[in-house]
């Protein structure tokens, strides 16, 4: 830092990243606070006003700060420099939340450190990872009366394993109880494979189901509350999409004709999977959600976004043990490959792929109904019905062969109709001004879609 940057820094005052201390009084509570946010610098010798003070820097006062910063729970890497009598000492975002001294936990809010709430410390501590809903143990569960062997030896089929074993041996194996002082309890996710009622004790682990007759989901035609262990959840929801989920039959000339369902089961099996497996427990106000709608299917749940989060690409295991069960019975995966498999199926399936939507507390995803459905139950003439006299030769010829292969290259359309790319494009472009077609998704990986 030079002084042009000093100075600047002086002008401006403090804030999220800035903070100005004339001495070393409570500065551990602005170190505690950075590294628990997102990191800022500390100016020593310099008034709340930008008025610089100045101090006297001594080795024994650098090693005084260092201290300072040891001592704090976990310690705080610190890196010091000093520009004539200002010390300032610059602090990295930690790496091991939530941090705290000897006066608490504080985190930055705007251009003042606070000190943390009971319940904002427990919220720092759910949404850095520190306390798993699934790991917790639960003492109101009565072992062996609440447990249910059944649901137990359906799992180890599902997982191709051994009955043979005694139960508490298994169900130590899998890492849902904890012996202690001669008992075994159950954590929340034994709960919620193993015990007879899991709702007694996890109420909001119910899964709602709702059918409606309308786009806008004002008329309900049939609503349920699916209750029981998770993997018997899943089920149970696929079992009520597959009840009202419509079918078309293709005629092959084989002695069995080919089914054409509506919607990709497969891939909304792998959804309805990561909506129970990556729920945020903690948050008893809200169930995980399934909406039929006429033309679509929405599964919603409560979460909390993990801290970098990248679509399809981030590692996200919320609740760990039940990530591991799911996993053992093949009902998904712990990798976070779940979006890549659900993209797979659907597109095998020429089903539009799912639309992602999430905010830092729900998560939502939209599955539409399958082409090759639409296809079979839509007369082929509907998908020029919108044609006017507006519409060129060549821009006819373009529909035409975009309704029968949606996965159409722009090069191979240029072969057909008989002239350039660029000119494929400027039709497209027109096409899709007059609202015609729709490009779904990216341009490799994509589709197109007549409307």
């Amino acid at each position: 830092m030079d002084k042009k940057e000093l100075a600047l820094i002086l002008k401006e005052g403090e804030g999220y990243f800035i903070e100005f201390k004339e001495n070393l009084s409570g500065v551990e509570k602005e170190f505690v606070a950075f590294t628990n946010s997102s990191g800022g610098r500390v100016f020593l010798g310099v008034t709340d006003e930008g008025k610089v003070k100045g101090l006297k820097i001594t080795n024994r006062l650098k090693s005084e700060i260092q201290n300072i910063a040891r001592n704090c729970d976990p310690s705080i890497k610190i890196a010091i420099e000093s520009l004539e009598n200002i010390l300032v000492v610059k602090i990295k975002e930690g790496e091991d939340k939530p941090y705290r001294c000897s006066s608490g936990f504080y985190k930055r809010i705007g251009s003042n450190s606070q000190k943390m709430t009971r319940s904002e410390i427990l919220d720092f501590f759910k949404s850095e990872g520190k306390v798993r809903f699934d790991e917790l143990i639960n003492t109101k569960v009565n072992y062996p009366r609440d447990f249910s062997r059944k649901k137990l030896n359906e799992f180890l089929e599902f997982a191709g394993l051994s009955k043979s074993l005694s139960s508490e041996k298994v169900l130590s194996s899998l890492r849902v109880i904890e012996s202690q002082v001669g008992k075994i309890y159950f954590n929340n996710a034994g709960i919620l494979f193993f015990a007879k009622e899991p709702q007694k004790f996890i109420p909001w682990s119910v899964f709602t189901v709702a059918l409606f007759k309308d786009k806008e989901g004002v008329d309900i035609i049939d609503r349920k509350e699916i209750t029981g262990g998770l993997f018997e959840i899943v089920e149970q929801v696929m079992d009520f999409i597959r009840l009202y989920a419509k079918v078309a039959y293709r005629i092959t000339g084989k002695p069995q004709r080919e089914n054409i369902y509506e919607y990709p089961f497969e891939a909304i099996r792998e959804a309805v999977i990561n909506s129970v497996m990556h729920k945020d427990y903690f948050e008893h106000g809200h169930n995980n959600i399934l909406k039929f709608f006429p033309d679509r299917i929405q599964i919603e749940n409560i979460w909390l976004k993990p801290k970098k989060f990248i679509l399809g690409e981030t590692v996200f295991r919320r609740n760990q043990v039940v990530a591991d069960l799911f996993s053992r019975i093949h009902f998904g995966e712990k990798m976070g490959s779940g979006m890549k498999r659900m993209r797979d199926v659907c597109k095998k399936e020429k089903a539009p792929y799912p639309k992602i939507k999430y905010t830092d507390t729900h998560f939502y995803i939209v599955f539409r109904q399958s082409r090759e459905y639409l296809k079979m139950t839509k007369p082929e003439a509907e998908v020029t019905e919108k044609v006017t006299e507006k519409v060129t030769e060549n821009q006819r010829k373009i529909l035409e062969e975009i309704s029968k292969d949606e996965y159409i290259t722009v090069k191979r359309l240029s072969a057909i109709v008989g002239i350039s790319e660029r000119k494929i494009k400027e039709n497209i472009k027109k096409l899709k001004q007059i609202g015609l077609i729709e490009r779904i998704g990216p341009d490799k990986g994509g589709y197109w879609k007549a409307l």
